[in-house]
């Protein structure tokens, strides 16, 4: 999937000349973690993250008076503290890609360019968590099914179709090899909720012709229950 598709275009940006106070004020307002910093032409020149801002503030042992503090604090533009050496990823790259990027440079947000330069959107670890639900299908299909399979054509489908022959509904399939055994392959089907009394018949059938890593099923329920309220 393409980072097109999973971007947020909506980007709050600031220039150059912002101070620091006021980028401050607009992370906290917006509940983000970094601005980009944009040119007059809507190019991508910088990005500044609350760390910069925080590593920039003034020690809490500082002496200076509620004033001074004030007009240090909106003083300090942000082109002094941003950071120009920007990773960045294109629309037509894809997410995982981003989500490498993320990994490999220890940030939660990259900023989408295109071949101009201009900034066309952002895309972050919550798109990406989103994109891992969406083709995983655990809203609509509550049962996971692990195995290692031989990596061989039609080994997938011998899977599947057992657990089609049960009145299971394929939601999604998912594999690898990265952590699989020596020409095997670790291989992820998730399937609609079935009655217990099949569920149960079904995973015996399942152990008995294949090797079974596990078998989950995701309360969606339970999402609720777990959620964090703040007061």
């Amino acid at each position: 999937m393409l980072v097109q598709g999973w971007m947020t275009t909506d980007v709050i940006t600031v220039d150059e000349d912002t101070s620091m106070m006021k980028a401050s004020i607009i992370m906290k307002e917006k509940k983000i973690r970094s601005l980009s910093v944009v040119d007059k032409k809507g190019e991508l020149v910088g990005i500044v993250s609350d760390r910069d801002l925080k590593d920039a503030a003034p020690s809490k042992a500082t002496t200076l008076d509620v004033y001074e503090l004030n007009y240090l604090l909106s003083s300090i533009k942000i082109k002094d503290l941003m950071t120009t050496n920007v990773v960045y990823v294109r629309p037509d790259e894809t997410v995982e890609f981003a989500a490498i990027l993320m990994l490999e440079n220890k940030i939660s947000a990259l900023p989408v360019i295109n071949e101009k330069g201009v900034l066309i959107g952002i895309i972050t670890q919550t798109d990406i968590f989103k994109l891992l639900i969406n083709i995983t299908g655990v809203y609509t299909g509550g049962i996971q099914f692990a195995f290692s399979l031989e990596d061989r054509p039609g080994s997938i489908k011998e899977v599947a179709d057992v657990i089609r022959s049960c009145g299971g509904r394929i939601v999604s399939i998912l594999s690898t090899r990265e952590t699989a055994e020596e020409g095997r392959r670790n291989v992820y089907i998730r399937s609609s909720f079935l009655a217990e009394d099949t569920l149960r018949d079904l995973v015996k059938e399942l152990e008995e012709k294949f090797v079974v890593l596990y078998t989950s099923k995701d309360l969606l329920e339970e999402v609720e229950r777990r959620r964090v309220r703040i007061a």
